[in-house]
């Protein structure tokens, strides 16, 4: 896919990226270069920046743009590259949108704004006035509830918000209901690009139609889930399970040593220390990071994580 023409559906791997802080939290934007280079080496070429993973909503609005900026001048043409720029407030949420067109881009996407209740219209309205700062930039709706405590049907979204964002490609699911996605994805003929965003059922969603997938641990373990969509792709459900199980097995290895604090401690591993979670995460204690890694260890994760560069195509 040529990552200048979004209208094409955007399949395979998108990482939603870290952004590396140092241990008192304040941004370590060197290191964006390196994570790069990671990312390109195994065969990932698409990126999802300031998102949950990325810690966008612990950032200031200036530290958002900073981010964003680090991450686009480093990625090369060929990828593809996302930037969430949803807030609170509405002024910063367009300040965001615009910024991203700015320094080129190739698409925007937003969670709604998580304070006060929304219904379907007015979110729908808010929605129109980000996307209207960066019109000319593919917009996915990021749909997770998890977190946002949002209520709106992303498949009443579809299907009510075109004429009011003409720029609507698709959304960002994540949430385990595997029904509503495939909701999502039979809207307007199948015309919206539906991102699945829960790694742990990357093959319960290729299986009821997911193109294209964003995940934290596709930083991790690129190569891992890369065999598990070869092996979908060429009919071996057996060594796609096998693959999803163990991809299953190094999550559990995070939720149990740490949850959201233990997300990015893995990318020492491969040599790419990006800090700890900024407060109000929790910070990994000692014995957290030695369990992890002796957890990690046993699973063989440096065997299978990440692939050799010249065999990555």
């Amino acid at each position: 896919m040529n990552p200048s023409d979004l209208s094409a559906p955007i399949t395979g791997l998108v990482a939603a990226v870290f952004t590396p802080f140092t241990s008192c939290g304040q941004l370590r934007l060197e290191l964006v270069p390196g994570l790069v280079r990671h990312l390109d080496q195994q065969g990932v070429h698409a990126v999802y920046i300031c998102g949950s993973t990325g810690e966008g909503p612990s950032m200031t609005t200036a530290e958002r743009r900073q981010v964003a900026e680090a991450w686009l001048d480093a990625c090369p043409p060929h990828f593809t590259t996302i930037v969430q720029v949803g807030h609170t407030s509405l002024p910063d949420a367009r300040e965001l949108a615009a910024h991203a067109a700015a320094r080129g881009a190739n698409a925007i996407s937003a969670v709604p704004p998580f304070y006060y209740p929304l219904g379907l219209q007015e979110l729908i309205a808010f929605l129109a006035e980000v996307t209207a700062a960066a019109p000319t930039l593919p917009f996915y709706y990021y749909h997770i509830p998890v977190l946002t405590g949002g209520g709106i049907d992303p498949v009443e979204l579809l299907e009510q918000a075109g004429p009011r964002l003409p720029s609507l490609r698709g959304i960002k699911f994540t949430d385990p209901a595997l029904s509503q996605l495939a909701a999502c994805q039979a809207v307007a003929g199948g015309g919206y690009d539906i991102l699945f965003g829960r790694d742990e059922m990357l093959l319960p969603g290729l299986a009821v139609g997911v193109r294209g997938a964003v995940g934290s641990t596709y930083n991790l373990a690129p190569a891992l889930y890369r065999r598990l969509i070869e092996h979908f792709d060429q009919g071996d459900l057996e060594g796609a399970r096998t693959l999803q199980r163990q991809a299953i097995d190094m999550i559990r290895v995070l939720v149990d040593h740490g949850g959201e604090a233990a997300i990015k401690y893995p990318m020492h591993r491969h040599g790419l220390d990006c800090g700890p979670r900024r407060l109000p995460m929790a910070q990994l204690t000692p014995d957290q990071t030695g369990r992890i890694d002796l957890a990690l260890d046993r699973l063989g994760f440096d065997h299978w994580a990440t692939t050799p560069m010249a065999a990555v195509v």
